[in-house]
């Protein structure tokens, strides 16, 4: 659950905490496309996957996206948030529990923000925060931001 932030005690240039998911594996996948009814191949076929000359099955964006709203709203409350929208930059592969050694954490996703812009429109106090989504290589998965309406004291 996240806790009450006002407005005034966020500026601009200051973080959100950042959240690190669980080991993203092959079962996180499964359940995802049978929630979000995404049962694309690219998401649990080796054999298909390896036609594309891929070494892996990868997640889901939405599930990574998930990930990422899960982390926002951590940090503040779902009721504020106006606005959320990523651009997908890499693909996510599960950790294989037979293989986890190898994989070298890529399959956790780390979230993190900045504030960048404070306003006032109409009656909203208003915060963008710019967010990005990586593996524990540093690889990007997705970039975006969102707006939220704080409080005032």
């Amino acid at each position: 659950m996240a806790n009450k932030i006002y407005f005034e005690d966020i500026n601009i240039g200051d973080s959100m905490p950042a959240f690190t998911s669980d080991p993203i594996t092959r079962t996180h996948l499964v359940r995802y496309a049978g929630a979000s009814g995404d049962f694309n191949p690219l998401h649990y076929d080796e054999t298909f996957v390896a036609m594309f000359g891929m070494q892996r099955v990868i997640a889901q964006g939405m599930f990574i996206m998930g990930i990422t709203s899960n982390a926002i709203t951590q940090w503040i409350d779902n009721k504020y948030l106006r606005n959320f929208k990523v651009r997908f930059s890499g693909m996510t592969e599960p950790a294989d529990l037979t293989d986890f050694e190898n994989t070298k954490g890529r399959a956790t996703i780390t979230i993190k923000g900045e504030v960048v812009k404070k306003y006032t429109e109409g009656r909203e106090n208003c915060i963008q925060c710019d967010i990005q989504a990586v593996d524990a290589l540093g690889s990007v998965k997705l970039t975006g931001s969102f707006i939220a309406a704080l409080p005032s004291k």
